[in-house]
């Protein structure tokens, strides 16, 4: 059987030579005669994986010294805890949007080490809007904001983040889901998190990028393993890191940097606006959310019947299209469209989408 075109939101798809590649370093990797699943994380051999991913990940942000690039453990959801224990002291005040599920998240982590601020929410209208209006507090330590929401399948535009990193306090983001999709002002954040398993990597590393000013700023005394100062000291090898994961990861930051973030931005948009015209001409599919913020990452899409969205999903899978079965708490159906996602997948998935609306549109007549 050909392999499945995988709309998974994570862990997702990855690019097939990078899995060719991971594959054959399981068995000698760097030509040590060893596995990449047994080498020493001290050898000179893994060492040198973890400085050629920092460097690469300076290059395509076009970072400069300011900024530390670590490679954690734990996901996006313990950054939730990290960025306000490392960044928010106790009794001030850190500003948050409240955009989707993982946005409500962190601001609710957030606030068990200090006061937070609501910037904007669209929770009153299930997520299916960014809002537009919004307040940052003269006195907040940072700003944080989503930058993609899986589950809902909105997205900040790129002049949306201009305009917040315009802000007088510090910007953090979440950017889990839509990470080196397209080129930013990466250098203007004050930190960047990002759980690997949807567009560099597979589960396991979780990027942060920080500017040096604001490690430690909290003023607290934390446990070593939650002190972003202690694995900017210790170049992110403090503990024996997921070296698999993170090998994995500098092959996908490899491919990334080959393609680069100008042509992936480019490829991203055609393949959403492939798919988002093929809902808005269909005559039983409809998408969930404001059309101004579509993500490019994540397409949510429903046909308003959960009866016929499940004999869709069953449809796809009869046609070797997995992983469009939308969230457990929304509902309908979601394709997510990652870097690695290749453009005869979105094609597959609407050539499957009209097929399946002939059937229930001939059927029904």
């Amino acid at each position: 059987m050909s392999k499945p075109f995988n709309f998974y939101s994570g862990p997702a798809v990855l690019p097939d030579e990078v899995l060719e590649q991971a594959q054959e370093a399981i068995l000698n990797f760097a030509n040590t005669g060893l596995s990449i699943l047994e080498i020493s994380h001290r050898s000179k051999e893994f060492t040198a994986v973890v400085e050629e991913c920092i460097a690469l990940v300076k290059e395509l942000m076009q970072l400069t010294d300011d900024h530390e690039v670590l490679f954690l453990q734990g996901g996006a959801s313990l950054q939730f805890c990290m960025v306000p224990m490392n960044l928010l002291p106790q009794d001030e005040t850190a500003a948050y949007f409240d955009t989707g599920q993982w946005a409500y998240y962190a601001l609710t982590e957030a606030s068990r080490f200090g006061n937070i601020h609501i910037a904007a929410s669209s929770r009153q209208k299930n997520y299916n809007h960014i809002p537009r209006q919004y307040e940052v507090p003269a006195n907040a330590r940072y700003l944080h904001f989503t930058s993609n929401n899986t589950i809902y399948g909105t997205q900040f535009s790129n002049d949306y983040i201009h305009q917040l990193l315009d802000s007088s306090v510090p910007v953090v983001c979440d950017m889990s889901s839509d990470i080196f999709s397209r080129p930013l002002p990466f250098h203007r954040f004050g930190l960047i998190y990002a759980s690997a398993q949807k567009n560099f990597g597979p589960a396991g590393v979780t990027l942060v990028v920080i500017h040096k000013n604001l490690a430690g700023s909290s003023g607290r005394s934390l446990p070593a393993m939650l002190d972003y100062r202690t694995h900017i000291q210790k170049r992110s090898m403090h503990n024996t890191p997921p070296c698999f994961a993170l090998y994995v990861a500098l092959l996908t930051l490899r491919w990334t940097k080959r393609l680069g973030l100008h042509q992936l931005a480019h490829t991203n948009l055609r393949k959403a606006q492939k798919l988002y015209n093929a809902i808005d001409n269909s005559a039983i599919f409809r998408g969930t959310v404001a059309r101004e913020d579509r993500s490019c990452m994540n397409v949510c899409f429903t046909t308003g019947n959960s009866d016929l969205d499940e004999k869709f999903i069953t449809f796809c899978q009869s046609h070797n299209i997995v992983g469009v079965k939308g969230y457990r708490t929304v509902g309908g159906m979601r394709a997510s469209l990652y870097n690695a996602m290749p453009e005869a997948g979105v094609d597959a998935l609407i050539a499957a989408m009209q097929e399946f609306e002939h059937r229930i549109t001939t059927d029904r007549a």
